[in-house]
């Protein structure tokens, strides 16, 4: 597909969006202790991986020349730090439930500063751009079919489809820096994707373990949940493993994320939130909509 087209839906930021989280179940994924942990897991990151991709952009901020993308810009950064606090609020509940997450994110910080302090400008946008490519493709294949989220709790199906909509809406804006301003050879920008990918779901994947320990499984009972629960996300026809043709599609030499058009629900979501100002009702009536 030809570079030029697009698929592109400006960033809208929507703040103070009440979840109701607390009223979440320990298991929230149909009582499947391995998948609310995976999820669990990925979502403790977000918050400081988000600050991150906000610093990112902004070292190339004073060489934002284009009014258009100056305003994407800003809208990212305030969507980004909506999903921050967001995300803190399900983290205050996973340490109340005793999980480590203060040990999880003082990690995460030291990982970021020292990447901003040691490497160039032009790494740290390409990584940001690699991880939003990676969650908006995750948001389009976690919610294109009813099926998927069919057993997760409406509360927390409901943060994550406001989550899905926003990477939907800011997914090119990194992308863009990168490309008009970022100087980013391609070699790094084709390395960012594969070592984001490895790192993501590699300390995924640990978190998860960790925080099954705290539950009370043994690490019999651990391996038992991790034989049942990976093939779903990484199996053949696993729940990720559809993502592979768009996800490669960043190996080519004229991509752009915009080539891959909005999720077909997008507008049900707004147009709920619109009529309703309820966040869990949007994303009930987002997610029934799959196909």
């Amino acid at each position: 597909m030809n570079a030029l087209v697009k698929y592109q839906v400006d960033p809208v930021v929507r703040s103070n969006l009440d979840f109701k989280l607390e009223q979440a179940p320990r298991f929230w994924f149909g009582g499947d202790p391995f998948k609310t942990r995976m999820f669990d897991a990925l979502s403790l990151t977000f918050p400081i991986g988000e600050r991150y991709f906000i610093q990112s952009v902004r070292l190339f901020r004073d060489k934002i020349k284009d009014p258009d993308l100056q305003n994407r810009v800003t809208d990212f950064i305030k969507q980004e730090a909506q999903h921050g606090i967001a995300h803190d609020k399900m983290n205050d509940i996973m340490k109340a439930q005793g999980m480590p997450v203060d040990q999880f994110i003082e990690y995460l910080s030291g990982h970021f500063a020292y990447i901003l302090k040691n490497r160039s400008a032009q790494y740290n946008i390409a990584m940001t751009a690699a991880a939003e490519h990676l969650t908006a493709l995750m948001a389009e294949t976690f919610f294109s079919k009813k099926s998927t989220l069919a057993e997760v709790d409406p509360f927390v199906r409901a943060l994550f489809a406001w989550h899905s909509i926003e990477e939907m809406e800011h997914r090119d804006v990194a992308f863009d820096v990168m490309k008009q301003v970022g100087e980013v050879p391609e070699s790094t920008r084709k390395f960012a994707l594969a070592f984001t990918t490895a790192l993501m779901f590699g300390f995924t994947l640990y978190r998860t373990n960790i925080m099954l320990k705290k539950d009370g499984f043994n690490r019999l009972e651990r391996l038992k949940l991790a034989r049942k629960g990976l093939p779903w996300f990484f199996g053949k026809t696993g729940t990720l493993s559809r993502m592979k043709q768009q996800y490669l599609d960043w190996y080519k030499k004229d991509f752009h994320p915009s080539q891959h058009e909005v999720i077909r629900q997008y507008q049900v979501w707004v147009d709920t939130l619109n009529e309703t100002d309820d966040p869990i009702a949007a994303g009930e009536a987002f997610w029934a909509a799959g196909l």
